[in-house]
């Protein structure tokens, strides 16, 4: 396996690859004077895989990129809108999600079976097709493959996010550069198995697209689908990967050392937007991390890991900077998954005055001695974690979630308003 720091780390978003351009624009889909559409271009056709919500009800872009995904279309652009989700929107809301991508085909003279579609914000309503055709060329005019124009983008999808969320790598193979990069939106409705989340990931390698969405799918297991914030899984939640092939590398193959630093640069960007996702979520004002250790199987950790994200118990006691470890335990024990609770350990980690700071609260199913003022003191850090030591085996796994505070529900009381 490729390692990590193998890959730099890089100032940049969906303009980092190369060939990719970029644009936001204010449209007036839902709010006034607000950048609340996006686009993402490559002017060479790009390789496109996507992974979408699970939810039973699924908004008109997903239904849309899902079909020319699934028949193996290049595309040349994704086109994005926040404010109005169109989702459950019928016929007419289908209707328009076409129009927003031919409006979109026609200023960048491609086909609108070559531009694929996102949209995030409220249910029910529909798009106002002026605002959006008017977007479509107000972003033509904007777009740029500057970082600017990438911040832009990123800008214009969210909706109760509170900043930006982007990430971009880069990695040498076969002598030449390649770039993975990506920005994603976040805040609420935010649920394993995908969230409420939009994420456009470019990239100038080289690749099949059946081996881009089998990779795209095993990354988005450690990544996007191990985040939570309100156990609620959206109508609208896509990640979509463009590879273009620009690098100028040879095709990457499954089992070569290119595919196993690319298979690590798509995991990097899409493991920190899905961070950054976590820690921005509504109201909150910390990110949870749990690290589930020495479980018998991956899936018994991640099942493990997310039942204490979730966990309202859990969060409430972290927003409070409360070691109640026996939310912990209790998630842990509620999770499906056969343990010992009498072998189980359960520590906390947060950056402190020495550097990273821990605390053994659990040792072998028992409080220690801890010191409740140092535990608080940890747990009032802007990101905590958790380490849950199951000794059962040797599969590990990370979830990540935030806390629970009264500013999610002000939120979510008025979003419509």
């Amino acid at each position: 396996m490729m390692e990590e720091d193998m890959i730099k780390q890089m100032d940049g978003g969906v303009t980092a690859a190369q060939g990719f351009q970029a644009a936001g624009a204010a449209a007036g889909i839902k709010y006034e004077n607000r950048k609340d559409m996006a686009l993402v271009y490559t002017k060479e056709p790009a390789v496109a895989a996507g992974t979408f919500t699970t939810n039973v009800v699924k908004a008109a872009p997903v239904l849309w990129d899902k079909e020319l995904i699934e028949k193996g279309k290049p595309v040349h652009a994704v086109v994005l809108n926040s404010g109005i989700a169109n989702a459950c929107t019928g016929e007419e809301g289908e209707e328009n999600n076409a129009q927003m991508a031919a409006a979109v085909a026609e200023e960048l003279s491609v086909s609108a079976q070559e531009v694929l579609t996102c949209s995030t914000g409220v249910i029910g309503m529909q798009l106002k097709m002026e605002s959006v055709k008017r977007g479509a060329k107000l972003l033509k005019e904007a777009l740029a493959d500057t970082r600017e124009a990438a911040k832009a983008a990123a800008e214009a999808i969210m909706t109760t996010d509170t900043c930006p969320k982007e990430c971009a790598v880069e990695f040498e193979t076969e002598g030449k550069k390649v770039i993975v990069g990506g920005m994603s939106k976040g805040s609420g409705m935010i649920h394993p198995n995908m969230a409420t989340m939009l994420s456009v990931i470019t990239t100038d390698a080289c690749i099949g697209q059946e081996l881009l969405l089998e990779t795209l799918q095993s990354v988005v297991g450690d990544t996007f689908n191990m985040i939570s914030v309100d156990r609620d899984t959206s109508t609208n939640d896509t990640c979509i990967v463009l590879a273009n092939g620009m690098s100028g590398i040879p095709e990457i193959k499954k089992g070569t050392e290119a595919y196993e630093a690319f298979r690590e640069a798509l995991l990097h960007v899409a493991r920190e937007l899905a961070k950054q996702m976590a820690g921005d979520g509504e109201g909150c004002t910390k990110l949870l991390e749990v690290k589930v250790e020495n479980a018998a199987t991956v899936e018994a950790a991640k099942q493990l890991s997310k039942s204490v994200i979730t966990s309202n118990l859990v969060k409430t006691a972290v927003y409070g900077s409360d070691a109640n470890w026996g939310r912990i335990l209790c998630a842990l024990g509620y999770a499906g998954v056969e343990f010992d609770p009498e072998t189980v350990d359960l520590t906390i980690c947060a950056e402190g005055e020495q550097g990273m700071e821990s605390i053994v609260l659990v040792k072998d199913g028992v409080a220690t001695g801890y010191s409740e003022e140092e535990a608080t003191k940890l747990l009032r850090q802007s990101e905590v974690s958790v380490i849950c030591d199951m000794k059962q085996g040797n599969a590990s796994a990370v979830a990540w979630g935030c806390d629970l505070t009264y500013d999610y529900v002000k939120i979510n009381g008025d979003y419509r308003s």
